[in-house]
């Protein structure tokens, strides 16, 4: 099969979708691979590498989509990349469609077969190719929130981990999934006093052994997570539902309450939020202020660390495409279930029930349509 990678073009994005390594490992299956000029730039990896291990180098997009069947990519497609999808194309990389009712429709409307990374599941009911970029955005997500607790950033001038004679920073973290754990463990780790709140008894029980009884484990009800929220300084906002829109446990009337300077880093920013004061922020502009409290809600924390980042990832999806690229995605969605619960999109038709739900539309079998 001919993979093809365009160069992400989202604002300050700098992941590329494969990496040398599986550039490699494709070609090696007996591949073929076409690379948009400058598309590793920004992990420090020159055309000439990609040249080298015998990727063809094309000079536009436009060239890569019309070549490729295959498109591996680490961001959803903008406008104009969508403009130049067709039906048999396959696309292969993240896409966070419940937040984004316009995307879903255009995507939609190209016929492509669209697998989102985030909705590919492992028999152990994990999110194995969200997994890696949910542990950098939440290791990030402190040395964000640090930062813009600063006074600078127009926070209250608090450091993290205070000093001795000076309290630390209160960190609320919303959620225990991989965000939540990572960030609650960066937290920890810089000395800050760190409340996880969770839905889940079992997952509270197995994060309190985890660390020792030094965080804080709190149910997540509503009087709780309002009670979290005004004491908190620094509030991760990690809440997943696989697919769906994120639930706003932040509302506008708690955030009116909070303390001034305080920070709300969005994670869930990609799923639409989990505040209601949320919108999505760039690397280059990152931060607004809300009744007084500041808002990080950078849509793709993790390519400020691009090098890291696409070598997590690309371990993680490596496995899936090259059994895309081997059998055709029909019969790689037909065996795999774990892989066909990434499909969203196919020909035409929304197939995520996640995502049918946030467009308030019917979610189509997939099966059917792939034994077409």
């Amino acid at each position: 099969m001919r993979i093809g990678v365009p160069k992400e073009i989202k604002a300050s994005e700098y992941r590329v979708g494969l990496t040398p390594a599986s550039v490699r490992e494709a070609l090696m299956h007996g591949h073929e691979v076409v690379i948009e000029r400058g598309a590793g730039q920004g992990i420090g990896v020159t055309d000439e590498t990609y040249a080298r291990l015998g990727a063809t180098i094309s000079e536009s997009a436009a060239e890569v989509y019309a070549a490729a069947e295959l498109i591996v990519k680490v961001k959803e497609p903008q406008p104009q990349e969508v403009a130049m999808l067709r039906p048999e194309h396959i696309l292969f990389t993240y896409l966070h469609l419940a937040a984004d009712p316009e995307l879903t429709r255009t995507l939609a409307a190209t016929g492509v077969i669209g697998i989102a990374y985030e909705t590919v599941t492992s028999p152990e009911g994990g999110l194995p190719l969200l997994a890696p970029m949910s542990e950098v955005a939440g290791r990030l997500s402190i040395q964000a929130g640090a930062r813009c607790l600063e006074k600078p950033m127009g926070g209250a001038g608090i450091l993290l981990g205070g000093v001795p004679g000076v309290a630390p920073a209160e960190v609320v973290v919303l959620g225990g999934g991989v965000v939540g754990s990572h960030a609650a463990a960066m937290a920890l780790g810089l000395h800050a006093r760190v409340t996880l709140l969770d839905k889940s008894l079992p997952r509270l029980r197995q994060l309190d052994v985890q660390f020792g009884g030094r965080v804080t484990m709190v149910f997540a009800t509503h009087d709780a997570t309002e009670r979290a929220l005004l004491k908190a300084d620094l509030v991760i906002g990690a809440v997943l539902v696989p697919g769906a829109a994120a639930p706003k446990l932040i509302r506008r009337e708690i955030l009116a309450r909070m303390k001034p300077g305080s920070v709300i880093v969005d994670v869930a920013i990609d799923q639409g939020g989990c505040a209601e004061t949320s919108r999505p922020t760039t690397h280059l502009d990152p931060v607004f202020v809300v009744d007084g409290v500041v808002h990080y809600c950078v849509a793709n924390m993790p390519g400020a660390v691009a090098r890291t980042s696409a070598q997590a990832l690309n371990n993680a999806t490596l496995p899936f495409m090259l059994r895309i690229a081997e059998l055709g995605y029909r019969q790689a969605l037909l065996s795999d279930a774990h892989l066909s619960a990434g499909l969203n999109v196919c020909q035409g038709h929304i197939t995520h029930p996640g995502v049918a739900e946030a467009m308030g539309v019917p979610c189509a079998a997939a099966r059917p349509l792939l034994q077409r």
